[in-house]
């Protein structure tokens, strides 16, 4: 197809690779400069490099580029178009499912860009061959001219044609492998198709169509021409993000984590309860204390003193009730009630506890929340270390299906048309009364394409032919192209 040759000679397509998603064909020409918002390629810089080699920007600039020997993968990704292309999902599902190989000959109806093309030239091979045809006559010209610089004017064969109108020539004659239509109406070209194909093996056909409607029509078409083994797939691409974690814990390091968790929670408790009681303790000290000024003041000491001043110079507790000459004052309880019920005891920050008159708002308590990333290995001591492994800890790689699925919306409807004259030879006597009934042009509808519209077959139907069975052995000789 392209140049086999280890290096880059002028004249060469090749792959110029700028970043992931920018991917552009190149033709070497001397003299010529490629412009790139990384940089500077001079042409002549590219001539005699070896294929895949990475190219530095001239002029100062820091950018690069990798040159790319041409692949029908890459030309796929790179190439200009002109048209809606197959991708590589549909463009492998499809070769594989029509037993496309070294030496086939293949119909395509609907060339557009060349994606499909390249691709099936590459698995046939010299020996093989590929008409392709295209109704549109600038789109037909554009596409030759690549196929011929691409070195594909021995496989490929392509014409200007309307395959709806005008069916797909005379001189192909019966001798089709198999045929892909990617046409707006691919219906009306089956009975064309239906004419190329082999009459002594079984020869396939897909269809490609965007719409379901389309599908609908096409397996009725199908049907009435007498195919069997109708299927309609849709191929979608869902990515998947591979990623590497640090190593969860054990069992024994997650309980032994909530433990240590739980002790220190319960120890945060009874600090509070224990700052509670001290506050309430002061608070009802500092009441009964002012209570006994009060008191004081309206009773005079003999001397002259308060109660409250005498007690303010001795340094003395305030006393409660009348003084009597030889009679020890009786102090104020300061101790709390033991029995005081720790349920009733507002849980109260100890640094608010200067201020009687604010009443703080209950102190939350939480668990620590154990995540994978947080979590480590045990430490020497036994307990699990409260910092996260490091980069070069132990890591376990996790896979995840992203909610993005990529694809084009549209469906490929695959059929098998099983001679009589092979039919009877291989000894499949229902194959073969179903192949003469739509010969002879009688319901093809009940016996040999099973329910009108609905692409299902009977099973009695259905040759004993694996779908992918290789008949190159029980083939005859081939026409001369």
């Amino acid at each position: 197809m392209w140049s086999t040759k280890r290096t880059i000679s002028a004249g060469d397509t090749v792959i110029i690779w700028i970043t992931r998603d920018s991917i552009e064909p190149l033709v070497v020409t001397p003299d010529a400069v490629l412009h790139n918002k990384f940089g500077v390629y001079p042409h002549n810089d590219l001539i005699g490099l070896p294929y895949g080699a990475k190219v530095q920007s001239k002029l100062g600039g820091r950018g690069f580029v990798y040159v790319l020997r041409p692949t029908p993968e890459l030309w796929t990704l790179a190439l200009p178009h002109r048209t809606q292309i197959l991708y590589l999902a549909d463009i492998s599902f499809v070769v594989n499912w029509l037993n496309i190989g070294k030496g086939k000959r293949v119909v395509e109806a609907g060339t557009g860009s060349g994606s499909f093309s390249h691709s099936v030239a590459r698995s046939i091979g010299d020996m093989g061959k590929l008409f392709t045809f295209e109704f549109h006559e600038q789109r037909a010209m554009k596409a030759k001219d690549e196929f011929a610089a691409h070195g594909l004017d021995g496989i490929v064969r392509l014409q200007h044609r309307n395959v709806c109108k005008d069916g797909f020539g005379e001189d192909i004659g019966d001798s089709i492998d198999a045929v892909f239509l990617d046409l707006p109406a691919p219906w009306e070209a089956i009975p064309h198709a239906k004419k190329v194909l082999r009459k002594d093996a079984v020869a396939r056909i897909c269809c490609f169509s965007p719409c379901i409607e389309q599908v609908i029509r096409t397996v009725t078409a199908l049907n009435d021409a007498g195919f069997t083994e109708i299927t309609m797939y849709e191929t979608l691409l869902r990515p998947i993000d591979v990623s590497s974690v640090p190593k969860l814990p054990s069992i024994e390091d997650a309980t032994e984590r909530l433990k240590q968790a739980e002790i220190k929670r319960e120890d945060k408790r009874q600090k509070q309860i224990k700052a509670n009681r001290e506050k309430e303790a002061r608070d009802k000290a500092k009441k009964e204390k002012d209570a006994g000024a009060v008191a004081g003041e309206k009773r005079k000491h003999p001397d002259g003193e308060s109660t409250t001043d005498l007690n303010k110079a001795e340094g003395s507790l305030p006393v409660v009730g009348d003084t009597e000459e030889g009679v020890e004052p009786k102090r104020v309880r300061t101790e709390p009630d033991q029995d005081l019920a720790t349920d009733d005891i507002m849980h109260v920050d100890p640094s608010l506890s200067s201020n009687p008159a604010h009443v703080p708002d209950p102190v939350p308590i939480t668990l620590p929340v154990i995540s994978s990333t947080s979590l480590g290995s045990n430490n020497k001591s036994g307990t699990p270390s409260s910092s996260s492994p490091g980069p070069g800890g132990p890591k376990m790689s996790v896979s995840k299906a992203l909610s993005e699925v990529r694809g084009h919306t549209s469906y490929l409807t695959f059929a098998c048309l099983i001679p009589y004259e092979y039919a009877l030879k291989n000894g499949n006597a229902s194959s073969a009364a179903a192949s003469r009934s739509s010969a002879d042009g009688s319901d093809g509808n009940a016996s040999a394409g099973g329910e009108l519209g609905n692409g299902k077959t009977p099973a009695s139907t259905t040759p004993a032919i694996p779908a992918s069975s290789n008949t190159e052995d029980a083939e005859p000789e081939r026409k001369a192209d």
